[in-house]
């Protein structure tokens, strides 16, 4: 993919916030920037090269955060995309849920990633293979390769226990499963597990 021109890049992250089919409105939106110049043209060829893309990859799945209920099916798709990012989970666990807000919100950003989901006993095999013990587990592949594994809140954000969605977007760029930082820091607002005093939470421990 090359790299995209910054100014098609702000119109595309804005439709993506906005969930904006309108493809004229973005043309428009970018004639309207001060930056317009001789680049005009390839500009304008290019965000509606993006805007088609993102629309047929959307078509595909991406651009949402899916919940696969046979680990066969999630196995074929993780071989058949560049990138997934699979959240091994429990229903049950608060840290899974607070993971579920945080890709959800990512999938709907990087329309060249698969953002999907699993329930641990949805995927015996897998969790065997992949050694997924401690919940939330999440694994960022790259052409069927597991290539970055975040157990728990592990290495994101500023404590054990809470993160924004642009700590978990910064680890998946760093990853490389993402192409573009796109998340907002919502007023710097921090989701996260909050502890009860004098008692252990067991989300992020040994399940099985």
């Amino acid at each position: 993919m090359s790299k995209l021109d910054s100014h098609v890049a702000s119109v595309l992250d804005y439709a993506s916030q906005e969930h904006s089919d309108d493809e004229d409105a973005l043309i428009a939106a970018l004639e309207d920037s001060p930056a317009m110049d001789a680049f005009r043209e390839q500009r304008i060829q290019q965000l509606h090269s993006e805007f088609a893309r993102a629309k047929s990859q959307k078509n595909q799945g991406f651009g949402n955060y899916t919940e696969i209920k046979e680990e066969k099916a999630l196995m074929d798709i993780t071989t058949e995309v560049k990138y997934a990012v699979v959240h091994f989970a429990k229903n049950d666990f608060s840290r899974c849920a607070t993971m579920d807000v945080h890709l959800e919100s990512l999938a709907k950003k990087h329309f060249d990633t698969r953002f999907l989901k699993i329930h641990v006993e949805n995927a015996p095999f897998l969790v065997t293979k992949l050694k997924v013990q401690v919940l939330p587990c999440v694994i960022a592949f790259a052409n069927g390769v597991s290539v970055d594994r975040i157990i728990g809140f592990e290495g994101l954000g500023y404590t054990q226990d809470t993160f924004i969605t642009q700590d978990l977007e910064a680890r998946l760029l760093g990853s490389g499963v993402v192409q573009r930082a796109k998340a907002q820091d919502d007023a710097g607002v921090r989701f996260g597990v909050k502890k009860a005093q004098n008692v252990e939470s067991d989300d992020d421990d040994e399940w099985d």
